[in-house]
């Protein structure tokens, strides 16, 4: 049988394309598609969605299949742009009568990072998917702090030194709520979304990994 593979940030470079065709035994799984592509090594972290889903290991494919093989993800109203971010825009999503306030996470870039100079960051997403998972992880923040809206707008593409990369947005009843899951969304969009980010310094690149 025939599946679409689609590959992100390090894994696409180092497999020359962001997506091929893969010809499987039928009873193949998800897990099957890393060895049949030949790439040496398996990463460590790495980890596997099945049309758009995430998806064990040990999930049967058929026929026609779209398998994403997601890297280590960092980080990616639920939107990227590759145009700079309207920190506005983004409160503005949020505002509703019943809110007693709004907290707002704004992500820059950095001019050095872990001792080296920095030139400029690119974000990669695996589009469709990461709206779809920042969502999910706005619906169960909702629940767990009863806030009123959550708002999520995250760059893609080059990100000059100085510029916004990612904005979220929380409206709440209550401050410490509203606080309270800010936080918790720029750490758990880090480990959840599919989006990474290349850091350029001088000298060199790297993809940077899960949690950065």
């Amino acid at each position: 049988m025939k599946i679409r593979v689609r590959l992100f940030a390090a894994l696409r470079e180092r497999a020359g394309v962001g997506s091929l065709e893969l010809e499987l035994p039928e009873t193949a799984c998800v897990g099957d598609v890393w060895a049949a592509l030949d790439l040496g090594e398996e990463p460590p972290g790495l980890l596997f969605a099945r049309n758009r889903e995430y998806a064990d290991r040990e999930a049967a494919l058929t026929a026609g299949d779209e398998v994403a093989l997601i890297p280590p993800v960092s980080g990616g109203g639920f939107r990227l742009s590759a145009e700079p971010l309207s920190l506005e825009a983004v409160v503005d999503e949020v505002r509703v009568d019943e809110a007693g306030a709004v907290a707002v996470f704004v992500g820059t870039t950095r001019a050095h990072s872990r001792g080296r100079e920095v030139l400029h960051l690119e974000y990669e997403a695996y589009e469709g998917m990461a709206e779809q998972t920042m969502a999910e992880l706005a619906a169960r923040l909702r629940e767990r702090h009863e806030l009123c809206e959550v708002a999520i707008h995250h760059r893609v593409g080059r990100v000059e030194i100085g510029e916004t990369s990612v904005v979220i947005a929380v409206s709440a009843p209550h401050r410490a709520a509203a606080l309270a899951a800010c936080a918790e969304a720029i750490d758990e969009l880090k480990v959840t979304v599919p989006l990474w980010k290349k850091e350029v310094y001088v000298g060199g690149e790297e993809w940077i990994g899960r949690g950065s």
